[in-house]
């Protein structure tokens, strides 16, 4: 079995990344640079080929979780924390939206743009709340649940719990379909009259319920269901 060290120097991936910029390098190249060091029995490099084999390709990193990470024999708890932290820079990178905070809800494409990186290919249903100041600003968006592949269990005192305790003055409901579908669902369009009627007696109304699904969206506001 060989190693990093049995390759020639100017072959190894860190020296080719110096030499001919990181473009040239293959997926297996630069995941052994993430992951540093092999073990006694298996190099960097032939872990990041393992690892490429195991989840389907370099398009799977961005499903993977640290259980699934450190499942894969070679891959500790440290490797597993470097190369989510890489995936995650990664998503944030290619975020058009960089972060909501601050930002003003004027229309449901600014809260689409930015989930629809957040959310990519996620297979199960997540479902957000996104907190919203006098001014219509946002000032905090939260996870609030996760649910099977067909349903999410929403709660509505945790939204509404949420919205009390930062003193929100009206709330975004969003979440995601797996299938790719934007079309609500039976069960969508009664939460969301159920969270309108709730939000309307609290004072703190729900202006927006939004379905994240392949490249588009579906906006209960947009479409005047809210």
């Amino acid at each position: 079995m060989y190693t990093i060290k049995d390759i020639p120097i100017n072959e190894r991936p860190r020296e080719r990344l110096i030499n001919y910029g990181s473009e040239t390098l293959s997926n297996e190249e630069l995941l052994a640079i993430i992951i540093k060091t092999g073990t006694k029995k298996i190099s960097a490099k032939m872990l990041a080929n393992n690892l490429l084999v195991a989840i389907g390709g370099i398009e799977k990193l961005k499903e993977i979780n640290y259980e699934y990470l450190e499942s894969i024999i070679g891959i500790g708890p440290a490797k597993a924390c470097e190369l989510l932290a890489a995936i995650e820079l990664g998503k944030r990178i290619n975020r058009e939206v960089k972060s909501l905070k601050k930002i003003k809800f004027n229309n449901s494409k600014v809260v689409y743009d930015y989930y629809s990186k957040e959310l990519d290919g996620v297979k199960q249903e997540h479902f957000y709340a996104i907190y919203l100041d006098n001014n219509k600003k946002i000032i905090k968006d939260k996870l609030l649940f996760v649910g099977t592949l067909n349903k999410s269990l929403v709660h509505p005192r945790e939204i509404f719990k949420e919205a009390c305790l930062i003193s929100a003055s009206s709330i975004i409901c969003i979440h995601n379909h797996p299938s790719g579908n934007i079309i609500p669902s039976k069960e969508d369009i009664v939460l969301t009259n159920n969270l309108k009627n709730i939000g309307n007696l609290m004072g703190i109304p729900i202006v927006d319920h939004i379905i994240i699904g392949k490249n588009n969206y579906y906006s209960f506001f947009e479409n005047g269901d809210i």
